[in-house]
């Protein structure tokens, strides 16, 4: 992936459209027409900390995918004065994991770069989680959906 030369300007809850306690990262690092950024430290307080394991479960690296992919969206949404809208995961294609559990007191960093993007708001995303020594941690093509009118969406895909 290419490096991404833009400078975050908000807090990663101002980016996401969900509420402690799953807002799962910690901070978005940097965003740009294409790609996006974001950082986490592992900690026992994080949701699906494993004690046992003294750490997060690697399969859990496609939810931090997802919620990077959330950040650019929610991002640029504030960039143009919008508002932060809710999106959907629609899947994820060979979502592959070097190691089994991400580390207590590992700081990983999730980068995303758009693929596609079509007029209905699908996208597609080639993301990557990396260590501090910036080895590949886990990799995935992420699929996503961000309907115009997520709520009417869901309301015509209910009945």
């Amino acid at each position: 992936m290419s490096t991404i030369l833009a400078v975050n300007q908000y807090p990663i809850a101002d980016v996401l459209p969900h509420s402690a306690p799953m807002i799962l990262l910690d901070e978005l690092v940097s965003y740009d027409d294409e790609n996006v950024s974001c950082r986490v430290t592992i900690t026992p307080s994080l949701p699906f900390f494993d004690t046992g394991k003294q750490g997060v479960p690697s399969y859990v690296g496609c939810e931090y995918m997802a919620q990077t992919i959330a950040a650019y969206g929610g991002a640029h949404a504030l960039d143009d004065a919008g508002e932060v809208k809710i999106g959907f995961l629609l899947g994820s294609r060979k979502y592959h994991a070097e190691v089994g559990v991400f580390k207590l007191a590992q700081t990983l960093l999730i980068e995303a770069k758009k693929l596609i993007q079509d007029e209905s708001g699908l996208c597609v995303f080639d993301c990557v989680i990396k260590d501090e020594e910036n080895a590949v941690l886990a990799q995935a093509k992420i699929n996503v959906f961000q309907p115009q009118d997520p709520a009417q969406f869901l309301k015509d895909n209910h009945e």
